[in-house]
């Protein structure tokens, strides 16, 4: 349980990571949502932090501010995507949003009140809970990964392979008239007689 100052931190970085997941999906500028949800990372990275999962909020920092929203960015900016079209029909989805959000809404409150009616903790555990004096979560997650779900691991690293090739294939244009591209051919086979004009320059008559 957080007490006293780690409680009232807890609040506040819960507080900015509401307000900024708000501003994610109310703002008009893409971009501006793009750095909103950076900010929601930021905190939602404190927040676990504050309750001992560090691992889990260094992960968070480095993979999805690092590397996810910094994508985000690039293809919102790179993308010619008419966003003010995509908003005006936004409120067509409003009931199933409202759907959604009421079904969330409502899991959340079983958790929360979990405690409250009588659901008990299970009776096994997969894996033990690490001695915090000898050896910390990163250690015990990296073992329980490497080990016992390597394969599964090894298909997440897959997916987001292929998310990153499907950004770089979204984003490049070849036909795009005003952009130079490199011609990986053309300067492999290129000459010195074809790059350098040697110019004899008489005594004086120079520039």
């Amino acid at each position: 349980m957080l007490t006293g100052l780690g409680a009232a931190f807890f609040y506040l970085f819960a507080f900015v990571a509401i307000a900024s997941a708000v501003m994610v999906i109310s703002a008009r500028n893409p971009v501006h949502s793009v750095l909103y949800l950076i900010l929601t990372f930021f905190n939602a990275a404190a927040l676990f932090i504050l309750t001992g999962a560090e691992f889990l909020g260094m992960i968070l920092l480095v993979v999805y501010i690092g590397a996810v929203a910094v994508l985000f960015l690039f293809v919102v900016m790179m993308l010619d995507v008419d966003f003010a079209s995509m908003k005006r029909g936004a409120l067509d989805y409003a009931p199933i949003g409202a759907m959604v959000g009421i079904v969330l809404a409502s899991e959340l409150l079983i958790v929360l009140g979990a405690q409250f009616i009588g659901v008990g903790q299970p009776g096994s555990v997969a894996s033990p809970t690490p001695d915090p004096l000898t050896r910390t979560n990163t250690a015990a997650l990296g073992d329980i990964i490497y080990t016992d779900y390597i394969f599964f691991f090894q298909i997440a690293g897959m997916v987001l392979l292929v998310a990153m090739i499907g950004a770089i294939v979204l984003t490049l244009r070849p036909t795009r008239p005003g952009v130079k591209r490199q011609n990986m051919g053309k300067q492999v086979a290129r000459k010195v007689e074809d790059s350098i004009d040697v110019v004899d320059v008489e005594t004086g008559k120079g520039l």
